[in-house]
C-alpha cells in the first residue's frame, strides 16, 4: 500500500508540475481539516475565481491513515481564453480537538503551475470541527483556512496570501456538497458535488 501511495504521489507532481494553476490551481476551492471518506472521494467543483472567470474541475482524493492526496483538473475560462488546469494536493492532520483546544487542525499544500512558466506551491493550515445534527445523518464542518501562494516564474519569487472560509455539509452518507469562499490575494465562490466512499 505505501509503494502505491508513494508512486501515485510522485506521478501526479511529476503530471501536475506540467499545467496546473487554486489550491493546487488556484481557484478559491479550499479545504476541511479532515477527510470525509474512509476510502476515497471523487466530485466536480464549479468555481468564480473573480475577475469574470469560470472555472470548472474534477476531483479525486484517496487517504492512507491521517494523510490523503488528491488530484484535480478541469478548465478555467472567461476574458476571452481558456486554461486547462491541474494539480495535485496533500492534506495531514497536525491537530486533534481535545477539551482544551475545540477545533481540529490540518496541514494542506500542493504544487503546480500556470502557462507553462510558473510554479505555485500553496501552503496552509486548515482549522474547523465537525458538527452532527442531532437525530440526522446530515453533519456541517465549517472551517477557516489560510493559505500562503508561492509562485515562481522568470521575473522573480512572489509571495501571495488568501484566506479561505467554508463549510463541507454532509447530506447523506455518500454525498457532500462542499462551498468555501476565498479573500485576499485568492479570492471568490467556490461550490462542490462529492460522492465519498
Amino acid at each position: 500500500m505505501n509503494r502505491r501511495i508513494v508512486g501515485f504521489v510522485v506521478g501526479m507532481v511529476v503530471v501536475g508540475a506540467g499545467s496546473v494553476q487554486a489550491q493546487a490551481t488556484l481557484t478559491p476551492s479550499y479545504h476541511a481539516p479532515h477527510r470525509a471518506f474512509s476510502q476515497h472521494e471523487f466530485g466536480g467543483t464549479l468555481s468564480f475565481p473573480g475577475n469574470s472567470l469560470t472555472g470548472i474541475e474534477g476531483q479525486y482524493r484517496f487517504g492512507y491513515k491521517a494523510f490523503d492526496i488528491g488530484a484535480r483538473g478541469g478548465v478555467v475560462t472567461g476574458n476571452g481564453f481558456t486554461e486547462v488546469v491541474l494539480g495535485v494536493e496533500a492534506r495531514t492532520r497536525v491537530i486533534t480537538h481535545t477539551e482544551q483546544f475545540p477545533l481540529d487542525g490540518a496541514i494542506v499544500f500542493g504544487v503546480g503551475t500556470i502557462e507553462f512558466d510558473n510554479a505555485v506551491i500553496p501552503v496552509g493550515l486548515s482549522v474547523g470541527r465537525r458538527i452532527d445534527l442531532e437525530d440526522s445523518n446530515i453533519s456541517i464542518t465549517p472551517y477557516a483556512h489560510p493559505t500562503l501562494f508561492i509562485i515562481t516564474n522568470t521575473g522573480g519569487d512572489n509571495v501571495f496570501f488568501g484566506l479561505g472560509l467554508g463549510a463541507d455539509v454532509r447530506l447523506s452518507s455518500v454525498f457532500d456538497v462542499r462551498v468555501s469562499v476565498g479573500v485576499g490575494d485568492v479570492d471568490g465562490f467556490a461550490i462542490s458535488a462529492v460522492w465519498v466512499r
